[in-house]
């Protein structure tokens, strides 16, 4: 089973291939903003009444259609829970149905989430989006003090801070911290990127997130619960893995092994919990999509400054730019958002959510409409969210679906599938004429560089071992040609067998090694450090 990190779910191949050219899209009816008249409200009372019954067909074929085990969909219109259902069971296997209290993990989803919790420390005054971020955390810093400087909340909420794509991604799967990941962003380069590229970054919103938490005096997660859950009363909601293990009405994560869906991981996200960290119920999130098309406001009490709340919904960085900006519309990140418009003109707000370990989870808001839909399923991520949230506002907004989007998000997940390392080599086949190793000693030794801090190499029962991360977890090396070995990765963003490559110096010791899947960014090179009677056993 090969895995890759899903939580990138800023998608901009996938807003590509769904928006398509202008041209090339059917003349559709426009269903103008929703205007505050009597006789303008009825057309698309009742599309929406029409499509709730095919919305539930959809969803019930779909399941059958895929084998995707659970699934759980809120509507929200006009300020009211049209539609709260769950469909299918939490785990494979057993009988235990998903309904509207289910509780799923959000994964992505929980950046706009992220975002809303902010407005509301915005709006109370204590920071401003474009506060730099030392401001707040004095500790933080980027690889050059110009961009330490500048750096703001909004850049970082935007994806624009320069940070290389998914940066701390990897340190996350080899087991580190937090405060140890945030730490580490600065020796990572910017470059010339700040404020000039896109690039999607937990850790860098959740920088940002955790430097606007230091302004209450409270934890991210005590903060989260006390700005947005409580006052809306979510109280399936937390930022915390602990509270959606201890849950007892929750959707376990599946993946695919050998054609069937399997719950055979556990996804801790702690680490990045304002980015991928919450969990949640559709019920819960159909009153956050309440807030969020009231302009902050909840059952008639201003809960999140509308002016705060309302940044998060501009778009603020190109996100995809278009092939051909005379026919191609561009694809836009607010702060935890996605910013589009549909064929028909409406803006559209969007975000997906998704763990390789197996969670998929979209939300998609017309704003001008009051409308919103709220879909969460318990599989890896193959495009079944999208594929309902899109058909409904389809059939809202024409009548009909107009697309396969299930075809063209089969399209997606596949070019989104493809490995980031072990592309020149299939180190599954054995070299034809594979030189030998030199003696294990060696290789041996403690190598290490900032990012990824040390890695120690150690022969154990004749062949060597790799120890990595924070608690020197143990990969069994297999030797594939001369000074070249290969392990098995492990976590979120592990695809097949990955290169461990040495560098032997003249007095046949190895100077440095190369681990391919930590070298995407080229960041993978260990310097040796330490002789080898301070290997650890």
């Amino acid at each position: 089973m090969n895995f890759v990190s899903w939580r990138l779910w800023a998608a901009p191949l996938l807003l590509s291939l769904l928006a398509g050219t202008a041209q090339a899209q059917p003349e559709l009816k426009v269903i103008p903003p929703v205007v505050k008249v009597a006789q303008a409200e009825p057309a698309v009372t009742d599309q929406i009444k029409a499509a709730l019954p095919q919305l539930e067909k959809l969803a019930e074929d779909t399941l059958k259609k895929t084998g995707v085990p659970g699934m759980a969909i809120a509507v929200v219109y006009k300020d009211q829970v049209v539609y709260l259902k769950g469909f299918g069971v939490r785990e494979t296997g057993k009988s235990n149905p998903v309904d509207p209290d289910t509780v799923f993990q959000l994964a992505s989803v929980s950046k706009p989430i992220a975002s809303t919790i902010v407005a509301g420390v915005v709006g109370d005054g204590l920071v401003k989006w474009d506060d730099p971020v030392i401001k707040h955390d004095p500790g933080f810093q980027m690889d050059n003090p110009y961009v330490t400087r500048e750096v703001t909340l909004r850049d970082l909420f935007a994806h624009r801070s320069g940070l290389p794509d998914h940066a701390g991604d990897e340190l996350e799967d080899l087991g580190f911290d937090r405060a140890t990941i945030l730490q580490r962003l600065r020796y990572l380069p910017t470059g010339d990127n700040f404020r000039s590229q896109y690039a999607y970054t937990n850790f860098g919103l959740t920088a940002a997130a955790v430097a606007a938490a230091k302004t209450t005096g409270k934890s991210w997660e005590d903060l989260a619960a006390e700005k947005l859950y409580q006052p809306l009363g979510m109280k399936n909601t937390s930022s915390r893995y602990a509270d959606f293990v201890a849950a007892q009405n929750r959707a376990l994560g599946h993946v695919p092994v050998n054609g069937k869906w399997v719950a055979k991981y556990k996804r801790d996200a702690d680490t990045e919990s304002p980015a991928g960290g919450v969990s949640s119920t559709v019920r819960d999130l159909a009153e956050w999509v309440r807030l969020q098309l009231g302009s902050g406001k909840f059952e008639g009490k201003q809960v999140i400054d509308a002016d705060a709340l309302a940044e998060t919904h501009r778009p603020q960085m190109v996100s995809d730019p278009p092939q051909n900006p005379a026919t191609n519309r561009a694809g836009f990140y607010g702060l935890g958002w996605n910013v589009g418009y549909t064929n028909q003109g409406l803006v559209q707000l969007s975000h997906s959510g998704a763990f390789n370990l197996g969670a998929a989870t979209t939300v998609y808001l017309l704003p001008s409409q009051e409308l919103g839909i709220v879909v969460l399923t318990n599989s890896r991520p193959i495009g079944v969210p999208e594929t309902i949230a899109l058909s409904f506002l389809d059939l809202v907004q024409t009548g009909k679906i107009q697309r396969d989007y299930a075809e063209l998000l089969k399209q997606a997940f596949v070019a989104l599938d493809k490995p980031p390392y072990g592309t020149l080599v299939d180190y599954s086949k054995a070299p034809t004429k594979p030189l030998p190793a030199l003696p294990l000693s060696t290789y041996a030794g403690t190598y290490g560089n900032n990012y990824f801090g040390e890695v120690a190499i150690v022969p154990r029962a004749g062949q060597l071992v790799l120890l990595q991360g924070p608690n020197k977890k143990a990969f069994p090396l297999q030797h594939y040609n001369h000074d070249v070995f290969t392990y098995q990765p492990e976590g979120e963003n592990a695809y097949g067998l990955s290169a461990v490559t040495f560098t032997v110096g003249a007095d046949r010791k190895g100077m440095n090694v190369v681990i391919e899947d930590l070298n995407i960014g080229g960041q993978g090179t260990f310097t040796r450090v330490l002789s080898e009677s301070n290997i650890p056993n």
